[in-house]
């Protein structure tokens, strides 16, 4: 039978239970265990599609079209596990299910309450994600990992803690866990670390009715035996159960070399009775970090959003960078530039920079920003790359400044404009609902032989995910063909132009999808990888030249 490990929060929000859930599943996978991983939200949305990044971050989307929490990218980074809808459930999409059912009849007139009615739909929900994840794997799943979004105490998380206590009585004895992350602040006027947050949290946690079974305790400042001692005593906890989880120096992949190290998967698999004699095998990953921290080489990447006051926004992105850099075994330094500043403070915020790229995003503010940083980039041979709204820009910036089509622009915000490069898809003109209702997940495209994308990914033949309403506009693609910006990339069976290259720039490539949601620490995506190996390039030859082949990329 499937093991179950739930995991907690306590003391303050943001401590990173979705890096150490994920953490905690690739040590599991370490030892030969297939994982499943999934996200409980309290918050009332559906999902967090219809959420500003500056209220959420990134909106992570899966193969299936889930518009999901950004910890479920943590968990595609650090492990196999097969994400999809049944992955995330939220406060909203669980009370949606339970009232659709009593529209329906199903309950025969009882009373609708949070038990058990919406408890139960939570357990169900949590047999859901093992189940779906097996059904996509056609394997058996091992252990199921659970993540409680928000902070134990938190009137939002009160159903969800009660169907998980519910849910481990009603399994064997010894196939549930309970984990719980919480912080041990420290006072630097006193110079000491303080227990007292935690013990409150554990409190109530047990007021809960429900007991943790091990303690991870965030810390800047190493644990001594002392305390943990400490903490044991007050929290009903085993002292080896309480384990330290202290800052990373310089990088969020030390994270499971550190609870490996601490003796946390010796520890699962003892309370859950799974083999033990088993190693945890990381000598890859130990390589990668001994990689990262042999690096000498920089470039400097300009990211020119909208969001950019919120480091999450552009989560999977910054990861992306990170792992493109260790491929190319340089560090990749971010300026993060406001697009609107572009703007108002011209171009010269570029300077110095050995590429650019233009993320995604939603509204009309920083639209004119970006495609300026656009047309820099293409003007002086800054590699650059766009993603999804930022491949949009460049279409446009062509169409205005290459192709002399005046005033050309996207429907999306210019319904007027006499030449609307980027239109609305067909499908979308019939929508009237705007949660869950875009182009979502994975698609197939077909890439252009010898093009740019076609050496980058080695094959002619990918599938990506997508998160948009509008497309590059058919109509121009005859004039766009016998120009310099080539459409390399298309999805037959829609026919729908999906990336966009100019071949005699030594990097210049936008694509309609999510790339960024596709690249993990040892594989990072291809087409990040040979932006970051053509900004190197840049980099070295004094912020001039192309790069020669992308072979090596």
């Amino acid at each position: 039978m499937t093991k179950h490990i739930f995991i907690t929060g306590g003391v303050v929000s943001s401590l990173g239970k979705g890096l150490t859930s994920a953490a905690i599943g690739m040590i599991l996978e370490r030892r030969g265990l297939r994982v499943s991983m999934q996200k409980l939200d309290p918050y009332i949305n559906v999902d967090p599609g219809t959420m500003s990044p500056f209220q959420h971050g990134e909106v992570y989307v899966t193969d299936d079209g889930a518009e999901t929490d950004l910890d479920l990218g943590h968990y595609e980074r650090f492990t196999h596990a097969r994400l999809t809808k049944a992955s995330n459930y939220t406060t909203g999409k669980i009370y949606s299910q339970v009232i659709a059912k009593e529209r329906h009849g199903d309950y025969l007139g009882r009373t609708v309450q949070v038990i058990p009615h919406i408890t139960d739909a939570i357990k169900e929900a949590i047999h859901e994600g093992v189940a779906r994840a097996e059904q996509v794997t056609g394997a058996p799943v091992d252990v199921a990992i659970t993540e409680i979004g928000g902070t134990v105490g938190d009137i939002e998380s009160l159903p969800f803690l009660e169907a998980v206590r519910q849910f481990a009585l009603e399994q064997p004895r010894g196939d549930v866990l309970f984990v719980h992350l919480t912080l041990l602040p420290f006072l630097r006027a006193s110079g000491e670390m303080k227990t007292k947050p935690t013990q409150q949290s554990v409190g109530k946690l047990r007021e809960i009715g429900i007991m943790p079974d091990i303690l991870i305790c965030r810390t800047e400042q190493p644990m001594t035996r002392e305390m943990a001692q400490k903490i044991s005593l007050f929290c009903n906890v085993r002292p080896e159960a309480v384990v330290e989880e202290r800052d990373v120096d310089f990088s969020i992949y030390e994270v499971p070399t550190n609870l490996v190290q601490a003796g946390l998967d010796q520890l699962i698999c003892e309370r859950l009775g799974l083999p033990r004699e088993e190693a945890t095998n990381l000598d890859d990953w130990h390589a990668m970090l001994s990689d990262i921290r042999q690096t000498r080489e920089t470039c400097t990447i300009a990211l020119v959003g909208k969001y950019i006051e919120l480091h999450d926004a552009y989560k999977s992105i910054y990861e992306a960078f990170s792992h493109a850099g260790i491929a190319n075994h340089c560090k990749v330094e971010v300026r993060k530039v406001r697009a609107e500043d572009v703007l108002a403070q011209g171009t010269s915020l570029l300077e110095g920079v050995h590429a650019i790229l233009v993320p995604g995003g939603f509204g009309e503010r920083g639209i004119e920003g970006k495609i300026n940083a656009i047309r820099y980039a293409r003007e002086n041979g800054i590699p650059f790359f766009g993603i999804c709204l930022g491949m949009q820009c460049a279409v446009i910036e062509y169409a205005r400044n290459v192709l002399a089509l005046e005033g050309a622009h996207t429907l999306e915000h210019s319904p007027h404009t006499p030449h609307p490069v980027i239109s609305l898809m067909e499908e979308q003109k019939r929508l009237l609902d705007k949660g869950g209702s875009m182009r979502l997940g994975a698609y197939p495209c077909t890439l252009t032989p010898g093009s740019l994308a076609e050496r980058l990914y080695g094959t002619s033949e990918i599938s990506e995910r997508h998160r948009h309403r509008f497309e590059f506009n058919n109509d121009f693609r005859e004039l766009f063909g016998a120009s310099k910006m080539k459409l390399t990339g298309r999805n037959v069976e829609r026919d729908l132009v999906e990336i966009v290259e100019i071949p005699e720039h030594p990097f210049f490539i936008g694509v309609q999808y999510h790339p960024e949601f596709k690249s993990t620490p040892l594989a990072p995506h291809p087409i990040f990888r040979g932006f970051i190996a053509a900004a190197l390039a840049r980099s070295r030859n004094g912020g001039r030249g192309r790069l020669r082949s992308m072979e090596h990329a």
